[in-house]
């Protein structure tokens, strides 16, 4: 379906020159609209509940930004210089946007989701049913599940370049508590619930204790972990000292209602939100 789009996008990033030409510049501003509507995606599942990086849609998103000129916005008494249009049309879109939520055109936002004053990056995608809280931040080209909650200040770290690199994802009904932090291509897996100031990147050590002994992951989080912040002694030339880490304590009950608070979600593991 979108084969021709592709060829066209593959052959401008490696001839720039090309993006003066219109037919090319057409294609970039069509397979932009595809994404602000959803129907494409940067990153999305694959068999095996693996997923897939679009990497020619990624390239399509950076080179959305030259062709674009850069104008003066202004909103009363406020202004902005900028290249990138805002998205527009809530209503008939289904979200609710709460001043003063901003996403950009090219920002995926599904019907039931609710943005609270936040900030939705282009290329991202937010599912239904998703709130993303006061002062919460979504990247460029991360994938937000259904029924997700962002709490305040949680940062969703963004991705383009290299534009093989895997954007962060956040599956179905995670919750992620206050100021939590999510950046470099890590991965959370369904219904994960995360502590407040729980920080996760790609070589964070995820450090299963539920066990006698200790199993570390990286990058990835697995279904239904509850996780908090913790730290590990390491030796350096200068010393011993606390290094952060994150701490799987325990499994989310199936009988849990995803819905459930911060709070519930620990109480039972004994740690306070």
């Amino acid at each position: 379906m979108y084969e021709e789009l592709q060829r066209t996008i593959e052959r401008a990033w490696n001839d720039r020159a090309l993006l003066a030409d219109t037919e090319v510049r057409r294609a970039i501003d069509a397979v932009i609209e595809e994404v602000d509507k959803g129907r494409l995606r940067a990153a999305e599942p694959a068999d095996g509940g693996r997923w897939r990086v679009n990497e020619w849609v990624k390239k399509a998103i950076l080179l959305y930004f030259p062709v674009r000129p850069m104008r003066t916005m202004r909103a009363g008494e406020l202004e902005w210089y900028d290249k990138m249009e805002l998205k527009h049309g809530y209503e008939e879109l289904g979200v609710r946007a709460v001043p003063h939520a901003v996403a950009r055109y090219g920002a995926y936002i599904a019907p039931g989701a609710i943005l609270m004053p936040s900030y939705v990056n282009i290329g991202a995608y937010v599912g239904t049913g998703t709130m993303v809280d006061t002062w919460a931040t979504v990247g460029s080209c991360a994938q937000i599940g259904c029924h997700v909650h962002l709490s305040g200040g949680v940062g969703i770290g963004g991705v383009l370049e290299p534009v093989q690199a895997a954007p962060v994802i956040v599956e179905d009904h995670c919750f992620l508590g206050s100021r939590s932090i999510v950046v470099e291509g890590a991965h959370l897996g369904r219904e994960c619930v995360l502590g407040s100031n729980t920080v996760i990147t790609g070589s964070t050590r995820i450090i299963d204790v539920t066990c006698p002994e200790p199993v570390t992951h990286k990058g990835y989080v697995p279904p239904r972990s509850v996780v908090v912040p913790g730290s590990y002694r390491k030796r350096f030339p200068a010393g011993e000292y606390d290094v952060a880490c994150a701490l799987i304590i325990g499994r989310r009950k199936e009988s849990t209602d995803k819905k459930t608070s911060l709070n519930d979600a620990l109480r039972d593991f004994g740690v306070s939100a």
